[in-house]
């Protein structure tokens, strides 16, 4: 069905609509977008509760507390290793010699690194200072962000109908098709990910106790963090510590960390985690998933972890889309050909 003036003329609006409020709310376009993905994710536990016979209003508040705690739990370990721990880490960087011998071949190289780790201090005590100067602002904006979900998740059906309205029904498939690639790109970020920082969090603080370390647990916080990062994950932290043992004359100690981090922390809650949810995954390759997450974080900051994958996913399907339209017409153009092969025959 073909869009009538009147619906062109709202599109339209809308579109206009929509850049204006992109423009003035800029600020906050990050939260924005948080919100409406993770109520894209919390929709089904909505929508279980309202089947089991829950209110629909208490149903979308249960639904977004639990956003709300897994947002809670995924940033406080990371708040309170920065705090609680950046007096021992400024410690740590201060005994740090400023120069470091290094042998290669026989020959000895002294490298100068004091203009390094005074960066490192100074990055250390910025991050601390700049998360309290903020704290306020991150307040409103975790109130917003409870708030759009809430609304998000209150009528769900609203949004739906009114992008069915403004596109042809010829094309709703389509829709469909791109709704569900956004779905299943955003569990797999989400629900996927979320799930082999948690495995890889627990794996990760065992491993650091046995080993002896005093900041066990905000190693275990950092590894669990860089799952989030494809391909390389907790490898660059396991990585580094070894590189901070190998300076302060712990070689043996380093090869330790690197042997057993990687194997336990690195690789093991991939190996065992993704493979029973791989229900979750959207069939995307490594590769591509790096592309996108390293481009949208360079472009869009944090908002990029979740934004660039998902456009890599969505730019996927769309060219699937169009292969399988092509491969259809082209079946139908044989199909006719050879109906009039046959009438001629």
């Amino acid at each position: 069905m073909a869009l009538t003036d009147r619906q062109r003329v709202l599109g339209g609006l809308f579109l206009v609509i929509a850049l204006v409020t992109v423009l003035l709310l800029r600020q906050v376009l990050q939260t924005v977008f948080f919100s409406i993905t993770v109520a894209y994710v919390l929709y089904p536990v909505r929508r279980e509760l309202v089947d089991r016979g829950t209110p629909r209003r208490v149903a979308a508040g249960a639904a977004t507390v639990v956003g709300f705690l897994f947002v809670v739990l995924l940033v406080t370990p990371i708040a309170y290793a920065l705090y609680a721990r950046q007096g021992q880490i400024i410690t740590f960087l201060q005994e740090v010699p400023d120069t470091q011998p290094i042998t290669v071949f026989g020959m000895t190289y002294v490298v100068d690194v004091s203009e390094l780790l005074g960066r490192a201090q100074t990055a250390v005590s910025g991050a601390a200072i700049d998360l309290a100067t903020v704290a306020p602002v991150l307040a409103l904006k975790a109130f917003l962000f409870v708030f759009l979900v809430y609304a998000l998740l209150l009528r769900p059906e609203n949004a739906r109908s009114a992008a069915m309205r403004l596109v042809p029904g010829k094309y709703h498939d389509v829709m469909m098709e791109v709704h569900w690639q956004v779905r299943d790109t955003l569990y797999a970020l989400y629900v996927l990910q979320a799930a082999t920082a948690f495995g890889t969090f627990a794996v990760a603080l065992v491993v650091f106790w046995a080993l002896g370390y005093e900041a066990a647990f905000s190693l275990a916080v950092f590894s669990g963090v860089l799952q989030f990062i494809p391909v390389l994950g907790p490898s660059l932290l396991i990585l580094a510590i070894a590189a901070v043992e190998v300076v302060a004359g712990q070689v043996g100690t380093a090869i330790a960390v690197t042997a057993v981090g990687l194997l336990f922390i690195g690789f093991l809650p991939d190996a065992i985690i993704r493979p029973q949810l791989a229900s979750l995954t959207t069939g995307l390759p490594a590769s591509l998933y790096f592309v996108g997450f390293t481009g949208g974080t360079f472009s869009l900051g944090v908002v990029g972890v979740i934004a660039g994958p998902l456009a890599i996913a969505l730019l996927v399907e769309v060219v699937e889309l169009i292969t399988d339209e092509r491969v259809s017409v082209q079946q139908t153009f044989e199909a006719a050909a050879e109906k009039a092969a046959g009438d001629d025959d």
